[in-house]
């Protein structure tokens, strides 16, 4: 299964291990990443994601993100808006796009005991889809 990994830049202590976490897992799991691409923050992924989507070497996607609550809801409204979209991506494209993103409402300090799970989990997620498309397909 060839990968493409979506990876924001915004909390990027956290990310920066989250894609390395990621990383270790598709290689343990004898996925090819084919394209990492980085955007500014999680609401920014779903043009990226789409544009990969459209390739014929890309049979999932794995977005990699961390949204913390700051001092409005505005954490909220991007995890949502966001989670919606890509979503729709996939199924628009028959093609996984796994949630690898840590909040909404979340501490930094959650956010740092949540990086391995959530990235491996992500990739996990990006294989058994296909998996499961291909079977029933």
């Amino acid at each position: 299964m060839n990968i493409a990994i979506v990876v924001s830049e915004f909390n990027k202590d956290v990310t920066s291990r989250m894609l390395s976490v990621a990383q270790e897992k598709a290689e343990s799991m004898k996925l090819k990443i084919v394209y990492t691409c980085s955007v500014l923050g999680s609401f920014d992924m779903p043009v990226i994601v789409d544009a990969l989507l459209k390739k014929n070497d890309v049979d999932g996607i794995v977005t990699l993100g961390a949204i913390i609550t700051g001092q409005t809801k505005h954490d909220e409204v991007i995890s949502h808006a966001t989670a919606k979209t890509l979503t729709e991506l996939s199924v628009k494209y028959q093609k996984p796009v796994s949630l690898g993103i840590i909040g909404p409402a979340l501490q930094e300090r959650h956010a740092h005991a949540r990086i391995r799970p959530v990235a491996e989990r992500a990739v996990e997620a990006a294989e058994r889809i296909f998996d499961e498309l291909k079977r029933i397909k």
